[in-house]
């Protein structure tokens, strides 16, 4: 399903294309106006889609691209990627590479392609393939020109044109061109498209088209909005459609889900032998949330992901028998099996499509279509709903990682197919609470032991290594990350611990030399030891992007350090409270005695901010910064 639902948009977006060549056309890198290099290490001179749907089993793409590589920083995305699988065929692929100048260099030979798989390790059987081309060309500029024609054989997937696929790219010209019969429906929505497309009709179809010209660079600038809100996009969607024989709608989020489910209908009973275990796992259990982790627990035991698909198959799923005799299945399967287990013990549940990765919050909620990758579970009740992310060996039940965290997503029921919303992990579960206790001698050298709790999406990446990574591994990359000039771990510890969140505890001995600056009869040293946060962002007043800010957090330091005998302070940090939209700032030292204590306190909110608050971000991200790494003296009496 990750894959296949995203199929159309790969092959759109990144199979780039070139003109059947008559003759040479010259695109000459003089004739590229000035605003359009400044910032950019490429210059799109031509994108030009043409999309003709002859019926719900035949559409054609011919695509064609030409693009002038400015810099080495460009030459990967002048590479030709044409997907194709059994939906898909590829009818014809051609190219050609010029010099600055336009002085045809060479042109691309069927031989020169490469043929390759179009999945990852993690596959077994899948008829996902790519066509592969790159003109390696070290002379810059130079321009590339591709054109490709693909044939589709449904209409469930429509492509979106966003000719800016990244921020670097700048377009010269744009064109998109839709044919289509008179009497079917073709849905379009558009994004930051100045104007309204022009509409022909001629024997019977008709035709749209979308133009753009001298898209500038878009700035590289922190926390932006997601690429397709940031630059023109045309979305296009399907009413009636077909696949594989199956015939459906997708003129709400409601018929797409009554798809799916059909497609899917029939395909959770299990055999004998797992329903008599399901009951062995389950009778005697009262609780619903226990009977949900133990058969959760027996899934992630017994089998593992592995991606499986051909042609429909991307979308419908292998039936729980399979999965449960080959022990093994992709998202859609392994769903399909949880949720036939839960039936099996009396619990209702539903697959849900999912838009996955880091970041991947957003999709047009208004336009119903084919914007998912992934499938995952959810378990409804009325005061407390389970999510299950059936692909993982690791998670606990109930718990969903940045992967799928907070986003609209498709839940897929026989009556009631609607968008819903996945679990929003707040301040309070994305937590890192740290106890230091450190010992400095008047060398400056610092014996520290520290012991931190990461919960919820804070521990997403230590999960992660720990359950991929050897010891040495991980120590590795802790050795690349600790805020310390020179230092030895001697001792390195994590436990997983049974709190509804997830939640790491993570224990350090550390030895670090010259920690502290000694001159002459005074200590240089900053009390803030290991969580030093902050970055230094530059003033921008032409920002562009609203500030997209993924997942709020509290981190909270409690620092104890014994300083050497016959020290007393000279001079303390003030303390420093900051409260802004973006989150507050507290940090405070105090020293009673020969014993230093630091507590320092930072939440950070989510949400989207508009702009103009961009200066405010700065502002406390400066004062964090600066208050992060303030020193206090000592001297000696």
């Amino acid at each position: 399903m990750r894959k296949q639902l995203s199929i159309a948009i790969l092959f759109f977006l990144v199979a780039v294309s070139q003109v059947v060549l008559a003759g040479d056309p010259v695109y000459p890198v003089s004739a590229i106006p000035d605003s359009l290099r400044a910032n950019a290490h490429v210059v799109i001179r031509l994108d030009e889609q043409t999309l003709k749907i002859n019926d719900l089993t035949d559409i054609r793409l011919v695509s064609h691209k030409v693009i002038t590589v400015l810099d080495e920083a460009g030459a990967d995305y002048a590479k030709l990627v044409v997907y194709y699988d059994q939906l898909i065929e590829i009818r014809s692929v051609s190219g050609a590479l010029y010099d600055a100048g336009g002085k045809l260099v060479k042109r691309l030979k069927q031989s020169d392609m490469r043929d390759v798989s179009a999945v990852g390790g993690g596959s077994l059987m899948t008829d996902d393939r790519a066509k592969l081309h790159q003109f390696y060309h070290n002379v810059y500029p130079y321009t590339v020109e591709y054109e490709t024609e693909t044939r589709s054989n449904t209409t469930a997937i429509m492509p979106r044109w966003q000719p800016q696929d990244n921020i670097f790219a700048t377009v010269e010209k744009g064109r998109l061109t839709v044919i289509y019969p008179e009497n079917y429906e073709l849905r379009y929505s558009s994004y930051l498209y100045a104007g309204k497309p022009v509409i022909t009709t001629d024997k019977g179809n008709k035709s749209i088209t979308w133009e753009i010209s001298q898209l500038t660079a878009l700035k590289n600038e922190v926390y932006p909005a997601e690429l397709y809100q940031r630059t023109p996009s045309i979305f296009l969607g399907a009413t009636d459609f077909e696949m594989g024989h199956y015939k459906g709608k997708m003129t709400t989020w409601k018929d797409f889900g009554s798809f799916i489910y059909k497609l899917n209908e029939g395909r959770d009973v299990l055999p004998d032998n797992i329903k008599a275990k399901v009951r062995e796992l389950t009778d005697g259990i009262n609780s619903r949330q226990e009977k949900i982790r133990v058969l959760y627990k027996f899934l992630q035991q017994n089998n593992r992901y592995i991606s499986i698909s051909f042609g429909i198959g991307g979308w419908q799923t292998f039936d729980a028998a399979s999965v449960a005799a080959n022990g093994y299945g992709d998202c859609k399967a392994l769903s399909n099996y949880m949720m036939a287990m839960l039936k099996e013990a009396g619990i209702k549940s539903n697959c849900v499509l999912v838009k996955s990765g880091e970041g991947k919050h957003t999709l047009r909620e208004d336009f119903p279509s084919s914007q998912f990758n992934h499938v995952i579970l959810c378990v409804p009740d009325v005061q407390d709903t389970t999510w299950l992310e059936c692909t993982s060996n690791t998670l606990p039940a109930g718990y969903l990682s940045q992967f799928t965290d907070n986003r609209p997503v498709l839940l897929v029921d026989a009556q009631d197919s609607k968008l819903i919303h996945t679990p929003v992990y707040g301040m309070d579960c994305n937590e890192q609470i740290r106890h230091v206790n450190a010992v400095i001698d008047s060398a400056g050298n610092i014996d520290i032991k520290s012991t931190t709790i990461y919960s919820g999406l804070q521990q997403d990446d230590l999960h992660e290594r720990l359950h991929s990574l050897s010891q040495e591994k991980q120590l590795e990359i802790l050795r690349k990350g600790l805020n310390l000039s020179s230092y030895d771990i001697s001792n390195y510890h994590c436990a997983e611990l049974n709190t509804p969140i997830p939640s790491i505890e993570e224990k350090l001995d550390i030895k670090g030399n010259n920690y502290a600056t000694v001159t002459g009869k005074r200590i240089f040293l900053v009390p803030n030891i290991l969580t030093r946060g902050g970055v230094k962002l530059e003033p921008d007043a032409t920002r562009k992007s609203d500030i997209k800010i993924d997942f709020a957090y509290r981190d909270v330091d409690s620092v104890t350090i014994t300083l050497p005998a016959g020290y007393k302070p000279e001079s303390l940090p003030a303390p420093v409270t900051v409260t802004a939209k973006f989150g507050s700032y507290n940090a405070a030292v105090s020293i009673k005695g020969n014993t230093l204590s630091y507590i320092r306190k930072v939440e950070g909110k989510a949400g989207i901010f508009p702009a103009a608050d961009y200066p405010e971000l700065v502002k406390f991200y400066a004062t964090m910064l600066r208050a992060d790494r303030s020193r206090l003296v000592l001297v000696k009496e």
